[in-house]
């Protein structure tokens, strides 16, 4: 199916040689040296991926669900940690096109879509992370504003960050329909701050910190209406899983085309590893592997867009992607055999980034429970 018109092919070549000549060459270094993947924010920005999934209504590109997808896998597949500080930005924008009201819009999105805005998207507490509801964040309504305290933890970009996204209960006796969504701009409001960053096994070059909130802001920061934030949350959940399923079958196929290129190259008895069969098939199962992956995620990000509700195709996208995405760098890293475990090599790096995928924007066993819930209530 050609999913694809000619301007967005030439925007992801475009994407596609950002990523083989700038964030490729330098993954390595970020993740050795645990630096930011801000450093990339200037070049992402001038090329427009700050806006890749911004109408162009508003100051973005707006790309098909399948061209974003494809976008996102390019710049994972180069380097983990810039995707994860890309998508992050994704989740708090999407927050801001699908629940704030159009004076919220015009005045942020441009501004993110341009690069000079950074998002950051705050739904995850020490407390409740799989499960939102149980988040203790607060927000008391008095005629300065909102007064919100609460700590919120993992948050990719947040010390960075021009906006955050934050969710807080304003009707905690409601449970889910008492969750509402705040635009924050932290660096204009007193009472916002960041620990440093957390030390990750992988995507360390994609920070994320810790948020301790005790601010009081304007009514105006309310996203769409009291109550309604639970619902844009599980909207923008939904897009991001579908992105964290192209994060994975971007990191996957770098580590199957590393697996290739090491089997020609390394020999054992004079003869390359590719001509043993074992060898061959372990490549095979990598192969089927991604592309039942890739094929699963381009379906749920052809639904994205469409009005339609794909929250089921996004979770069987996002758990057969990330569990499929491991089982490739693991075998990768086996057939590079003792070098495969070492730093000079990508592939351990590759298995570290792929790990979290699994955790994060719901877990495994969180996906599980949606598409479960999703067949059980269709019959």
């Amino acid at each position: 199916m050609n999913d694809l018109n000619d301007e967005e092919r030439l925007i992801l070549d475009q994407i596609e040689r950002f990523a083989k000549q700038e964030l490729e060459p330098y993954a390595h270094t970020l993740d050795a040296n645990e630096e930011t993947a801000t450093r990339h924010l200037k070049r992402m920005a001038d090329l427009g991926l700050m806006g890749l999934n911004i109408s162009p209504d508003h100051g973005g590109i707006g790309l098909s669900g399948v061209a974003l997808y494809q976008a996102v896998e390019l710049v994972a597949g180069a380097c983990g940690s810039t995707a994860s500080m890309l998508t992050a930005h994704f989740l708090a924008t999407d927050s801001v096109e699908i629940g704030g009201n159009e004076d919220q819009r015009r005045r942020i999105l441009p501004l993110a879509a341009s690069g000079e805005m950074l998002g950051a998207f705050a739904l995850t507490e020490p407390q409740a992370g799989s499960n939102p509801i149980d988040m203790s964040t607060t927000a008391v309504k008095s005629e300065g504003g909102y007064h919100i305290r609460g700590t919120k933890c993992f948050i990719s970009n947040a010390a960075y960050a021009d906006f955050i996204i934050v969710y807080a209960k304003t009707a905690p006796e409601l449970g889910a329909r008492g969750i509402s969504a705040f635009l924050i701009e932290p660096k204009n409001v007193p009472g916002i701050e960041c620990g440093l960053p957390e030390r990750t096994m992988g995507l360390r070059g994609g920070h994320v910190f810790t948020v301790t909130l005790n601010c009081v802001v304007p009514l105006s920061s309310l996203i769409g209406t009291e109550g309604s934030g639970f619902r844009t949350a599980l909207s923008v959940l939904d897009n991001g899983r579908i992105e964290v399923a192209a994060q994975a079958t971007g990191i996957a196929a770098a580590a199957l085309n590393a697996a290739v290129a090491y089997s020609k190259e390394r020999r054992v008895g004079g003869q390359p590893l590719s001509d043993f069969q074992g060898i061959q098939w372990m490549l095979a199962d990598c192969a089927v592997d991604l592309s039942a992956a890739r094929a699963l995620g381009e379906s749920a990000a052809r639904v994205r867009g469409t009005g339609r509700r794909y929250s089921t195709e996004a979770a069987i996208a996002k758990l057969f992607a990330t569990e499929a995405a491991g089982r490739v760098a693991d075998r990768a890293l086996q057939i590079h055999g003792g070098n495969g475990y070492t730093r000079d090599y990508p592939l351990e790096r590759y298995v570290r980034d792929l790990r979290v995928l699994r955790i994060y924007e719901g877990s495994s066993e969180i996906q599980r429970s949606i598409i479960a819930r999703s067949l059980l209530h269709a019959r």
